[in-house]
């Protein structure tokens, strides 16, 4: 099971993934409220990134397949 902090932590992360600013504001308090510290928000942060940067690539690489009228591949999520 997760604790708290953890699971707010991991929140920061998807409000990132998910563009949500009023998620990432509210998240990012509620982690440093129990406990964690710059850093650690600092990292959930950077996977958040991480993984919006993975998704948009492959979105872009499957509308341009789509596009050219091509059959898509999935090969992995493009997350790191």
């Amino acid at each position: 099971m997760l604790d708290e902090k953890t699971k707010e932590l991991i929140a920061v992360g998807a409000s990132i993934a998910a563009n949500c600013q009023s998620c990432l504001e509210y998240h990012a308090a509620e982690a440093s409220r129990l406990g964690a510290c710059d850093q650690d928000i600092a990292v959930a942060a950077a996977m958040g990134r991480l993984v919006q940067r993975g998704a948009q690539g492959k979105m872009e690489q499957l509308a341009a397949t789509l596009l050219k009228g091509e059959s898509a591949e999935a090969a992995g999520c493009g997350c790191s």
